[in-house]
């Protein structure tokens, strides 16, 4: 499927699949989300509500690897260790990850962390820097397997209307697996549908604001 470099309204790139009618991310601003829905309530809240000094997350698309870049750049401000799996089943090409400008509209126009995370090679551990991790599997997420592994997963797949098999039961009972007590799972879905499959494989799921453009997100915590 071809991919189109589009600007969003915050001024940050993102993929249009033209195909599937699909951005990557939010057109009402790729930034703004990625920082509300899995910085701001993923992030800052795991490490909040349990005091971590090291947090184990998985991504559900890494994609652009924007939510990594994002990620990364507050460690190296909490100065807290991170682990960070990235899967994908169908990686971006170079040629298309050339024309992002995560860098420069995230004030990082020199920081090389964005190349780093790109150039690391897929399936091997990376220190990316003194406080970050990244491995990158390239898998289907229907494949994941690990158990009681994460703290934190940012569920960042295509919406249900492009891939419903992603959003059930099924998947999310593949999550809630994966993550070990108290663990944490956000994303930019607030779909009723979602938020049931979410709770009924175990899930506490609240309904709370979401970023630009969005009335609302879901936050899902393991409680056991």
């Amino acid at each position: 499927m071809a991919r189109k470099v589009i600007q969003t309204a915050d001024g940050s790139a993102t993929i249009y699949i033209e195909e599937l009618n699909e951005h990557y991310h939010s057109k009402h601003g790729a930034i703004q989300e990625a920082l509300h829905v899995y910085i701001k309530s993923g992030l800052f809240f795991f490490v909040q509500n349990n005091e971590a000094q090291k947090v184990n997350i998985l991504e559900i698309g890494f994609g652009t690897g924007l939510n990594t870049l994002l990620t990364l750049m507050e460690v190296e401000h909490l100065k807290i260790d991170v682990n960070y799996i990235g899967v994908e089943a169908f990686p971006v090409d170079q040629e298309v990850l050339t024309q992002l400008n995560y860098s420069e509209i995230s004030g990082q126009k020199d920081n090389p962390f964005f190349d780093f995370i790109h150039r690391s090679q897929w399936e091997d551990t990376t220190q990316i820097s003194k406080y970050f991790q990244l491995t990158k599997r390239c898998q289907k997420f229907e494949d994941i397997t690990d158990i009681h592994t994460f703290d934190l997963i940012y569920y960042d797949a295509f919406g249900p209307r492009v891939q419903p098999e992603l959003w059930g039961e099924t998947m999310f009972s593949k999550m809630y697996k994966a993550l070990k007590a108290n663990g944490t799972l956000v994303t930019y879905s607030a779909k009723g549908s979602v938020r049931r499959s979410l709770q009924s494989v175990g899930f506490s799921v609240e309904k709370i604001p979401g970023p630009p453009g969005k009335r609302e997100m879901l936050r899902a915590v393991k409680l056991i």
